[in-house]
């Protein structure tokens, strides 16, 4: 039992111990001058093989397997752990200093794209694919893409920090993020006992945000052990589906690709 007592204020500690802790900071905004490379194609993608990351490497491959020759895209890499993130130019394009970060230079001004589910929604937009038109498969498609937006912060934030990251292991809270990530497991399994997509008969964006997540966890790939301790095996729909995404070429491609260096 901790003897920790809030204080009144809180202020920033000198040191917190973990695998962020010394880079984490509670100011926004950029920490030194940067000058990201830019390559010749449509689309220039700033990222990580994490599972925010891999959604648009996944998506911009699934546009390729569908023809989509206008999606072609540069992918570099953002090294978080050495705090790529809070560089000038990178936050420009995303001012979180979180990845995924995208540009599309496709038309005459660029646009900058940030938030991973944000990425899938404009390139299905843009591009409409993987988005249903008709109004009601298409607020199910939103439904679960915002379902995914709202709970993997419990997952990656709550159960992921103090089951790995954090500096020592914290019962209480290991207990509490534990139960919400099998309640959102469970929740998948129900739903998927109903249909072979989360959003319906079709894959969607939907899938590419959930399974980039859940399925990974499914397939015991994010955090040593996790999957185990989490008893994912159990869940028999959510493996199915996670089996039958990662058999997807596009998928494969996605989890493949190669990136380049910013410096």
């Amino acid at each position: 039992m901790s003897d920790y007592q809030p204080p009144k204020i809180w202020k920033n500690p000198a040191s917190m111990g973990g695998q962020w802790g010394s880079l984490n900071q509670p100011t926004a905004g950029s920490r030194f001058e940067q000058t990201l490379p830019s390559g010749s194609n449509p689309f220039q993608l700033y990222s990580l093989g994490t599972p925010n990351g891999i959604k648009a490497t996944i998506m911009f491959e699934e546009l390729k397997e569908l023809g989509i020759t206008e999606a072609a895209y540069d992918l570099y890499r953002i090294a978080i752990s050495e705090g790529d993130q809070f560089g000038s130019d990178f936050v420009a394009i995303n001012p979180n200093s979180k990845i995924p970060a995208l540009l599309d230079k496709s038309g005459d001004k660029a646009i900058r794209i940030f938030e991973s589910s944000n990425i899938l929604f404009y390139l299905a937009e843009k591009f409409n694919q993987l988005m249903p038109t008709d109004p009601l498969q298409r607020t199910e498609v939103l439904n679960w893409l915002f379902w995914q937006t709202g709970a993997a912060p419990f997952l990656g934030g709550g159960f992921g920090h103090f089951f790995h990251y954090a500096p020592e292991k914290i019962e209480y809270s290991i207990n509490r993020f534990a139960m919400e990530a099998k309640r959102q497991l469970d929740l998948l399994d129900k739903e998927l006992a109903l249909k072979p997509y989360i959003a319906g008969s079709s894959y969607t964006i939907a899938d590419i945000a959930i399974w980039s997540w859940y399925g990974r966890l499914a397939q015991d790939k994010i955090w040593d052990r996790a999957g185990e301790f989490l008893d994912v095996q159990s869940y028999q729909n959510v493996q199915a589906w996670t089996e039958k995404i990662a058999e997807r070429p596009a998928v494969i491609r996605g989890l493949q690709a190669k990136y380049q260096d910013i410096k």
